[in-house]
């Protein structure tokens, strides 16, 4: 919803929070070859807005920016309590 005045969309997600595992980089587009945004270090947070194939859509709070990375670079979420 943060991004509502910024970014149309049908319908808007929740973000989920996620950890980079390892550095990667944020791109504008989902083509490997599209503009790099920014370099993001492992432990960097990633609120998570789509999964598409192979790779992540959402937001790097660390430098306000909007973008794809791969989705393998992502930390597992861990697992709930209780399981």
């Amino acid at each position: 919803m943060r991004l509502a005045d910024r970014v149309f969309a049908p319908h808007y997600a929740q973000a989920v929070s996620r950890r980079l595992r390892e550095p990667t980089t944020l791109r504008e587009a989902r083509d490997p070859a599209s503009p790099a945004l920014v370099t993001l270090d492992a432990g960097a947070s990633f609120e998570l807005l789509d999964l598409i194939g192979d790779d992540a859509w959402g937001v790097a709070p660390t430098a306000g920016l909007v973008g794809y990375l791969p989705a393998a670079t992502l930390a597992p979420l861990p697992a709930a309590a209780g399981s």
